[in-house]
């Protein structure tokens, strides 16, 4: 066989490299033990492409950062692209004049998300922020596309989704909108997952719910997961897992954090599970009264942490719902 042309790859090599990276990314994802709570979607991870929906990416941060496409001319670097889109890594995927718009999750934690919003085979889902489509084309893989619903605020964000998706064989409804006012004409939904950070819960998703609904999304720096119990009514404990996403975009805003003041102990400023607590509770206690309460309280981990919907007041709280520690959340 003779030399292959120049700047071509072998396209046989290249196939090779992405079926052994794909397997070396759901080794990953077991080892982490993203679908201990759901087994079933090793599956959907074995043969859903996750490089048919990150065509570039940007690797590094700043000045340093670097883009892998699959159509570079030089084979080495398809190679780098293929082998990066299976990562178990964070992929970012849209800048726009400096700002990440929008990314491919890092594969262990999307796993651990949709093990832990316990998806039924009949189950309606809506899924806040499209990104890419991957985590739509997932859970397409799982339920089939009528009963997906991706939400984007970006029409660039929502166009580019869906041609991933043709691409990788998947048609869910992928539409143009604020997500934090959920998708009416598509409801009802028997879950409802966001990929973005919010700064409360919506209550318009809660009338878009079945009783008994769940609801998965960034919160803080954690995930919280609700059942709704009503179209007003929602409550509900943090995962242990930490979470860090783009931040929604549209209607709902996020709140503004307190500077940190000067003689915080050092072990509180090095602390996740303090920072999660500063962020739930930014505009509300001021850092020195959370580093009290966080030391008094045995430096509690995220799982003791809960929120509530009632009407129109949401909260989030420490233990119990109606006990001594509870913190408004913003309307959204």
């Amino acid at each position: 066989m003779g030399p292959h042309p120049p700047h071509s790859a072998p396209e046989g090599d290249l196939a090779q490299v992405a079926a052994e990276a794909r397997a070396g990314m759901v080794r990953a994802i077991e080892a982490s033990g993203g679908w201990d709570a759901d087994p079933a979607w090793r599956t959907a991870f074995e043969q859903v492409p996750r490089h048919l929906f990150v065509p570039s990416y940007w690797i590094g941060v700043g000045d340093g950062h670097e883009r892998l496409w699959g159509g570079d001319p030089d084979p080495a670097s398809r190679t780098r692209w293929m082998r990066g889109a299976y990562a178990d890594a964070p992929l970012a995927t849209l800048l726009r004049d400096g700002e990440l718009l929008s990314s491919s999750s890092q594969p262990s934690l999307m796993a651990r998300m949709l093990a832990e919003l316990r998806i039924g085979p009949q189950d309606r889902v809506l899924e806040i922020g499209a990104g890419t489509g991957y985590n739509a084309a997932l859970l397409a893989h799982r339920v089939g596309d009528e009963r997906v619903t991706t939400v984007d605020l970006d029409p660039d964000i929502t166009e580019t989704a869906r041609a991933h998706l043709r691409a990788a064989g998947h048609a869910p409804t992928v539409v143009t909108g604020d997500g934090a006012r959920g998708c009416p004409e598509r409801a009802p939904f028997d879950r409802i997952m966001a990929t973005c950070t919010l700064p409360s819960v919506p209550r318009a998703w809660l009338a878009q719910c079945t009783p008994g609904a769940l609801v998965l999304a960034p919160l803080a720096t954690g995930l919280i997961r609700l059942t709704v119990t009503g179209p007003e009514e929602a409550e509900g404990r943090f995962l242990h897992t930490s979470a860090y996403f783009v931040p929604l975009r549209g209607a709902a805003r996020r709140r503004t954090g307190t500077p940190y003041p000067g003689g915080l102990p050092r072990r509180a400023l090095h602390s996740e599970l303090f920072q999660f607590l500063l962020a739930l509770t930014a505009g509300v206690l001021d850092p020195r009264e959370a580093v009290s309460l966080w030391q008094r309280e045995g430096r509690p981990a995220r799982e003791r942490y809960g929120v509530s919907v009632r009407g129109r007041h949401t909260w989030s709280w420490l233990d119990e719902p109606d006990g001594p520690y509870a913190w408004p959340l913003p309307d959204t």
